[in-house]
């Protein structure tokens, strides 16, 4: 027998349905409440393991204060509700639930999320059951720096990397998502099998379900052959899957729907095939946020959001400059024949003087583009944006401008100078220093259109 559950829920029907649920997959359970004040005595008499949490209940209590008492009694619990507007969201992020179920749901979503929220849960006791920590692991390939953030990552990385469990990866553009979500793979026990990348920014609307899931010859015009899908290629392996804030809502509803089923469907196919394949997405959006304004599904949200990684940007572990930029130019002297091995300290003040707003991969081009242009052994200074330091901008009225208005003047700027060309050489995204997919994605975000007017 599984663990004890307490259902609270203040609508017969649901709470007797979710009983039968819960039984049938083998859980105990110990009572169904109501209401708050019923909830504690079942809680004082049953002493449950989990509690199942609506929100709107009988009388003056709602299920988010009893969750503040959950908390300190150190009793697990998820949410099963019908309510997300914003403040409902906020609220419940406060109380740090280990899950949140949106009504209707199947019988299948309800077990998945309960193993999900027992991962959790472990995982913030720290157990994470009969996963092993390789303790001897000092460093990964490709993550450079010391600093008391970067460990924190690092020690996450190892942490989940052993294990099967979905990883979600935080961070703005730049600060090294995609390496991460390599080194979880590498450090798996997969990691003969392959990883495959996919940049949801960059995949056509109208393709999204066939590049994700294959298609059959003939299943729609221009499907002139057999395609696997990448759900399929990543088969024992890894998916990444990147921008994942930018997917359409349909796109996201057959997302969860394969994540749960472990199968796929190829489009123009009656048949199902099954998948074995370990989960990591990224984005740099709050996704949070974008649940909230309605344009990311709660249920998906907390089906990739069992593992956060948050990644600290360049700005705050500006110790890391100095290895990250002798690694850099290291490799690019070597793929490039240069004879460059050293950066001036002046240069290297530079680095360190610098809010680096493209990551990284700003601090990774500027090392290539200075060690092509150096003219000795050595990088003497380095040529940064000056202005970058600059305070708030304010218009003639006085009224400061919002970071969403500076950043989409900024890239209209950029798209003009390059007469609306965004990426290869002169574009847009070589100018602000960022990958043409991130820019395009940002541009979508912001409304600003190819040609810029």
């Amino acid at each position: 027998m599984k663990e004890k559950i307490l259902i609270v829920e203040d609508e017969f029907i649901v709470a007797n349905d979710l009983k039968i649920m819960l039984q049938k997959a083998g859980y105990q359970v110990v009572g169904i409440a109501s209401s708050v004040v019923q909830a504690r005595k079942l809680i004082e008499d049953k002493k449950p393991e989990w509690i199942l949490l609506d929100i709107m209940l009988k009388g003056d209590l709602t299920g988010i204060d009893l969750a503040w008492e959950l908390r300190e009694m150190h009793l697990p619990f998820l949410y099963i509700s019908a309510n997300t507007n914003q403040s409902t969201l906020e609220a419940v992020k406060a109380t740090h639930p280990y899950g949140f179920m949106v009504k209707p749901f199947r019988e299948k979503d309800l077990i998945v999320m309960l193993d999900i929220a027992k991962y959790r849960f472990n995982e913030e006791k720290g157990s994470l059951g009969e996963v092993k920590i390789d303790t001897q692991i000092q460093e990964i390939d490709g993550i450079v720096g010391n600093s008391p953030l970067l460990k924190e990552v690092v020690e996450k990385i190892k942490i989940v990397a052993p294990a099967e469990t979905s990883v979600l990866i935080l961070g703005e553009s730049g600060t090294g998502k995609e390496r991460v979500a390599h080194a979880i793979h590498d450090l798996s026990q997969n990691n003969s099998n392959p990883i495959v990348i996919v940049n949801c920014a960059a995949l056509p609307q109208s393709l999204i379900e066939s590049e994700l899931f294959g298609h059959e010859k003939g299943a729609f015009t221009g499907a002139n052959a057999l395609r696997i899908g990448k759900f399929e290629q990543a088969h024992n392996g890894t998916i990444f899957l990147d921008e994942i804030g930018e997917l359409p809502l349909d796109s996201q509803v057959k997302l969860l729907r394969v994540l749960q089923e472990k199968e796929i469907q190829r489009l123009g196919s009656n048949k199902t095939t099954k998948i074995n394949v370990r989960i990591v997405a990224a984005t740099n959006r709050s996704l949070e946020k974008e649940v909230a304004e309605g344009r990311f599904r709660l249920d998906l949200y907390y089906r990739l959001n069992v593992f956060p990684i948050q990644l600290p940007t360049l700005k705050e572990r500006k110790e890391d400059i100095e290895a990250l930029a002798n690694h850099f130019l290291k490799k690019y002297a070597a793929s490039s024949r240069r004879n460059v091995n050293s950066i001036s300290p002046i240069a290297l003040q530079q680095l360190q003087n610098y809010d680096w707003p493209g990551n990284i991969r700003e601090l990774e081009h500027l090392i290539e583009r200075n060690v092509l242009l150096a003219k000795t052994t050595e990088i003497e200074k380095f040529d940064l944006p000056s202005n970058i330091s600059a305070p708030f901008e304010v218009v003639h009225t006085g009224k400061m401008k919002s970071m969403e208005e500076m950043e989409k003047e900024h890239i209209m700027n950029a798209l003009q100078l390059c007469d609306g060309k965004v990426s290869g050489p002169g574009g847009a995204a070589e100018m602000l220093k960022m990958q043409p997919q991130t820019l395009y994605s940002k541009m979508k975000k912001l409304g600003i259109k190819q040609g810029y007017n």
